[in-house]
């Protein structure tokens, strides 16, 4: 008797044997020098995906995030600053 997905008496054993003989697929043949070869063309590969900015993108952005730090080095300064005259306070 038979169901949608297959045979009641046999199951896909043909489904498992299938998954059990491939067993390392390229990486597997490979040795360490071919895995590291395929490591870096991989690397290369996503970088030509990469959409780079343009100059004045890049210069802009590097400006954003210098005013950022700047900001926030004068927060913490002014927060430390405060702190430290707290203690002073309560410590004497």
């Amino acid at each position: 008797m038979t169901d949608a997905v297959g045979s009641i008496d046999k199951p896909d054993a043909e489904a498992l044997e299938s998954k059990k003989a491939r067993k390392g697929g390229k990486r597997g043949k490979k040795g360490p020098f071919g895995r590291l070869a395929l490591f870096y063309r991989q690397i290369v590969a996503e970088l030509r995906k990469v959409v780079w900015p343009s100059r004045s993108q890049l210069s802009t952005y590097t400006t954003v995030v210098i005013v950022f730090v700047v900001i926030m080095i004068g927060l913490v300064t002014v927060i430390d600053y405060g702190f430290n005259h707290l203690v002073k306070y309560v410590f004497g």
